[in-house]
């Protein structure tokens, strides 16, 4: 009776199982064009948007001396990074920029 309940689990239920999620992934929804072109116009939104914060940001150093940038340090070519803690030192706290 064992023998039986293995063999039916490993050739019916385990490739039942497989090819069930197989169509699930097959026939969930993918990224339309629409969508794409969509992300692409946000981009480019973001990236106007980040100029005009380093130009502000600029304009404000140059009447304030004692002023320290927050975002326009970064570069616009360079690549976002998601952990900004890697950097950071561990014996250094968090410093509060203006």
């Amino acid at each position: 009776m064992d023998t039986v309940l293995v063999c039916a689990t490993l050739f019916v239920g385990l490739p039942w199982v497989i090819l069930h999620y197989v169509t699930k992934w097959k026939t969930a929804p993918k990224i339309t064009d629409e969508d794409e072109r969509l992300l692409d116009e946000m981009q480019m939104l973001a990236r106007r948007l980040e100029d005009r914060v380093m130009t502000v940001e600029r304009i404000i150093a140059a009447d304030n001396p004692d002023w320290k940038p927050g975002l326009g340090t970064t570069q616009s070519d360079t690549p976002y990074r998601l952990d900004r803690d890697s950097d950071r030192q561990a014996d250094r706290p968090f410093e509060r920029r203006n």
